[in-house]
């Protein structure tokens, strides 16, 4: 059996599941937080949106290290 092909990108599409997770964690829990407490829905949304740059980021640095290696 002879494998071909470039596994980097195979090794990308399953890094990419971890920061998928995060970011539906990040927005379900904030959703949820602001229904609890809507008076702190300026500070919760600002938190939630720095935890989702974050978390693409590492998604972006994923897929850039897959077409470099």
């Amino acid at each position: 059996m002879d494998i071909t092909g470039n596994l980097n990108i195979i090794g990308y599409g399953l890094a990419a599941i971890g920061p998928g997770i995060g970011v539906g964690l990040i927005f379900g829990l904030g959703v949820q937080a602001i229904a609890r407490q809507p008076e702190a829905r300026g500070l919760l949304q600002g938190q939630m949106l720095i935890g989702f740059a974050l978390t693409e980021v590492l998604a972006l640095i994923g897929l850039v290290l897959a077409f470099i290696l």
